[in-house]
């Protein structure tokens, strides 16, 4: 690894640990040459995941626009952004291991649905609203319907 300091081109890693719940590797490296101490990150590399919208479009999949949405749906809520990000993690994880290179939209938005169920009532209401695009009370009276037999 090159020195971001010297830009040798050797270092020594002198610490090794897991970071972000097994994801990553946190190396702790010092410089041969200026003997200056820094921090790298190693992770598998993963094949990109593309998203095939509903008009047909392909997009990179975005793990921040998925934290967005989600962080919209619980606005004003009591939901931990910790909770929201471990959702999306798991989401993501299951996306790559799938080993699905197209995933169309709608089964990423089946997904969130999924975790959010499990975090707020009132934010998988919300996004259920935007996702299945209810266009009157009924939709909505429907959808607290199945949810409530569902948490029977």
């Amino acid at each position: 690894m090159k020195c971001p300091f010297c830009s040798n081109p050797d270092s020594k890693v002198i610490d090794s640990r897991p970071a972000d719940d097994g994801a990553r590797i946190r190396r702790r490296r010092v410089c041969p040459t200026c003997g200056r101490r820094f921090t790298t990150y190693e992770a598998i590399e993963t094949a990109p995941v593309l998203v095939v919208k509903r008009d047909g479009s392909r997009q990179p999949f975005d793990r921040n626009k998925l934290i967005l949405g989600m962080l919209r749906a619980c606005a004003k809520r009591h939901v931990d952004s910790a909770v929201i990000e471990r959702a999306v993690d798991e989401i993501e994880m299951s996306l790559v291991n799938s080993f699905i290179k197209e995933v169309p939209s709608n089964v990423i938005g089946g997904l969130v649905l999924d975790k959010l169920k499990d975090i707020d009532d009132v934010a998988y209401i919300r996004f259920a609203s935007v996702y299945r695009d209810f266009n009157d009370v009924q939709s909505f009276i429907d959808e607290l319907n199945r949810l409530r037999s569902e948490k029977k």
